[in-house]
């Protein structure tokens, strides 16, 4: 990590990422300026905070008034109204381009960058979703309740490293958001560190689950997808970040379901 200077304050930066990764209409009572979506990713885990509560809540009170199976599929939705599916766009994205794409980096971003889904984008969203229901479906209301305010930080906090691991594989100009991320401070590593693991430590705290195949599982699973994707592409994409992030939360809930 590197220090570097920004001018915008902190809750300018919190502003922009809750603007930036949630659907919620926080840019009609604070515009931050624009350096401050650069740090938004060192944010991404308070979002997680948010959007991981909204859905632990409604896996916790609907499951006191409505069948589980119904439960788990609205807690779902509540998430992809809250983000507006932006994560899910991203692993549509991705399993288009890397399926499709092969070795060719270029071919890889023109796939991922076309708004149209392809065959792989649509049986990997299905089969994202599937295993999303049935891990939660497995699992006590409580217990997943409590896991998904943990899992939600706790994944975005690891899939943050990426941005610091390789370089962004397009140009700010041609990116999606038209943004690239800056490079960590000290005070934004140890920042986004402790928004993705208090939640984390209080699950475990309560629950009283393994810890080390909790925390180490999703680690090994966001290496081997950074493997994949500097072997192709020598850099990350936001849609890269959004397919890890969910496919790392999602190994968390298929740890937690063979523990329980």
């Amino acid at each position: 990590m590197r220090i570097s200077i920004n001018t915008s304050k902190w809750y300018d930066r919190v502003w922009a990422s809750f603007i930036f990764f949630t659907r919620l209409p926080f840019w009609r009572l604070h515009q931050p300026p624009r350096q401050a979506y650069e740090t938004v990713v060192e944010q991404w885990p308070l979002t997680g905070w948010m959007t991981g509560c909204a859905m632990g809540s409604v896996l916790w009170f609907g499951s006191l008034v409505m069948p589980w199976s119904v439960t788990v599929i609205l807690a779902i939705i509540v998430r992809l109204l809250l983000t507006g599916a932006l994560h899910e766009d991203g692993l549509a994205d991705f399993f288009d381009g890397f399926g499709g794409g092969g070795s060719d980096k270029e071919r890889i971003l023109s796939i991922m960058k076309d708004s149209r889904t392809g065959t792989y984008g649509v049986l990997g969203l299905i089969l994202y979703e599937l295993l999303l229901f049935f891990c939660l479906f497995e699992l006590r209301p409580e217990l997943a309740a409590m896991a998904a305010m943990a899992a939600d930080p706790y994944s975005k906090m690891i899939t943050a490293q990426l941005t610091q691991m390789m370089p962004y594989a397009r140009t700010e100009a041609t990116s999606k958001a038209h943004v690239v991320y800056r490079k960590f401070t000290i005070g934004a590593g140890i920042s986004l560190f402790l928004q993705g693991i208090l939640p984390l430590m209080v699950f475990l705290l309560t629950t009283g689950k393994r810890w080390d195949l909790l925390v180490f599982v999703p680690c090994i699973v966001m290496y081997f997808l950074y493997l994949l994707i500097w072997r192709r592409l020598r850099g990350y994409t936001g849609d890269c970040c959004g397919a890890v992030c969910l496919l790392t939360e999602l190994s968390f809930y298929l740890t937690l379901l063979t523990l329980n």
